[in-house]
């Protein structure tokens, strides 16, 4: 009986970049041939050093790694992998005699590990559900979900509850989402209508935290001509303006009491009254409602109604803060950079490695608003084409979480100096030693010391990589 062939990939993995790590050339030779005959675009390297470096070049979807290899071992590479790139699968290759290093990794996230001599069928197994699960979050277009491209994610939270919200959007019920301040809930509740039967019709958002209470009542319900000193002429409010779409309520739990009575009624009776009406007008909205607050203290105080609450909370979503979803941040960052540095007609390409670690690894009390404004102001005062760790240490105003060794931070540093300069100098070493002021033959034994093929930064190697990157597409 002959053993039938290893599976092709998906789709979903055609033409993912993957890196292989291991010091054994025959089977890394034999791993990218079988990888690349089933689709994946394959970069094979002998050291951790080297798969550092590459990284700091690409950032493949996943990276497949020895545990012993000649220089550093694979765990201090998945540890780095972990510290810089945390949402990067990491599939582990293991000899007996280190299986529990393997399994130490699984716990501390590696998604698996292999034991050698492994199978080839399980191996490409795994690869697709790591591929998986770390779909970036430029897929969603392409993926036909427009629905949710405004949120930019890779974390599983968000992927789990995004997954909700369109099983959500496809009723009429009322969602009330939760969450802290900065968190996106408007972004949510945008998606949400998209997805829903009422795409074309109005979504309107209004911060009932924002308005006076004199003027809310008139923002949602309208008014007649008279109804109040000043107004001299009948408006339509924005129950009425969003007939047939969405009105997303923000901060719900500052709404006043009295206005909860007339929205419950709005909400138990699908008619609104305009102010200083008598006369009921049928409206077809629905209503989702987001707020910061804990209405159930607040319910319980008395400063919100429990029969609003429940029509209300018929569905509730919570979306996380950013520190719990820290694989977000480096892509959202990037994307943000993109716009802003659009938006003020700035030459920023990205983050250097250090800063964009420093990112991932920051408190984030503001969540995703105040990322952005760290993003805009990093983009505001850049000068470079790659934003600095100082520049990001500087709006961030906290100090760094992590403290390294004086000899890993001058390594680090050195490394990233080094990586930086030859993207500078499109790999041409001369003009990289000239602005780093030293001679040639010390700047080839730095490049020597941290792995470093020059060769590899000019702009025609890398244009050669995309071609062959199209080609196996």
């Amino acid at each position: 009986m002959t053993t039938p062939p290893p599976p092709t990939t998906t789709p979903q993995g055609q033409g993912a970049h993957l890196l292989l790590v291991d010091d054994d050339d025959d089977l890394l030779r034999l791993l990218s041939m079988r990888l690349t005959a089933n689709g994946y675009r394959v970069t094979a390297v002998g050291s951790a050093e080297a798969a550092v470096t590459r990284l700091s070049m690409e950032l493949p979807r996943l990276v497949i790694s020895d545990i012993r290899l000649p220089d550093r071992d694979g765990m201090w590479l998945f540890q780095e992998i972990r510290r810089s790139y945390p949402a990067l699968p990491v599939i582990l290759l293991t000899a007996h005699g280190t299986i529990p290093d393997a399994v130490e990794a699984t716990t501390l996230g590696a998604y698996a590990y292999l034991t050698k001599p492994f199978d080839a069928r399980m191996l490409l197994e795994r690869i697709a559900q790591a591929l998986s699960l770390s779909a970036p979050a430029a897929s969603a277009t392409e993926a036909g979900e427009d629905w949710r491209a405004a949120i930019i994610s890779r974390s599983q939270c968000m992927d789990e509850l995004l997954a909700e919200a369109r099983l959500v959007a496809a009723s009429d019920a009322s969602v009330l989402i939760r969450g802290e301040s900065g968190t996106g809930k408007e972004l949510l509740a945008q998606a949400i209508h998209r997805a829903s039967r009422r795409a074309k019709a109005p979504f309107i958002a209004v911060n009932c935290g924002a308005i006076p209470e004199a003027l809310l009542e008139s923002e949602l319900f309208g008014h007649v001509k008279g109804a109040y000193t000043g107004a001299v002429a009948a408006r339509e409010g924005l129950l009425q303006a969003a007939d047939g779409g969405t009105l997303f309520l923000d901060e719900i739990g500052d709404m006043p009491l009295l206005l909860q009575v007339k929205l419950l009624r709005v909400l138990q009776e699908r008619v609104v009254r305009q102010l200083g009406s008598d006369v009921a007008r049928p409206v077809d909205v629905r209503i989702l409602s987001a707020t910061h607050r804990d209405l159930d203290v607040a319910m319980r105080e008395g400063q919100f109604r429990e029969d609003l609450y429940y029509r209300l909370n018929v569905i509730a979503l919570t979306l996380p803060p950013l520190a719990q979803r820290r694989e977000d941040v480096a892509p959202m960052a990037n994307q943000f950079l993109q716009t802003l540095a659009a938006k003020y007609g700035k030459t920023v390409r990205g983050f250097a490695p250090d800063a964009l670690e420093a990112l991932t690894m920051s408190s984030w009390p503001g969540n995703v608003r105040q990322l952005y404004n760290v993003v805009e102001h990093v983009c505001a005062l850049a000068t470079a084409p790659l934003v600095p760790l100082s520049l990001v240490q500087r709006a961030l105003r906290v100090p760094s979480l992590e403290v390294l060794s004086y000899t890993e931070a001058r390594l680090r540093f050195e490394r990233n100096y080094l990586v930086q300069l030859l993207k500078l100098a499109d790999g041409n070493v001369a003009d990289a030693a000239r602005l780093a002021e030293r001679n040639r033959t010390e700047f080839y034994r730095l490049l020597q010391k941290h792995n470093l093929d020059a060769s590899l930064f000019r702009s025609d190697v890398a244009e050669e990589r995309q071609d062959e990157t199209l080609k196996n597409q």
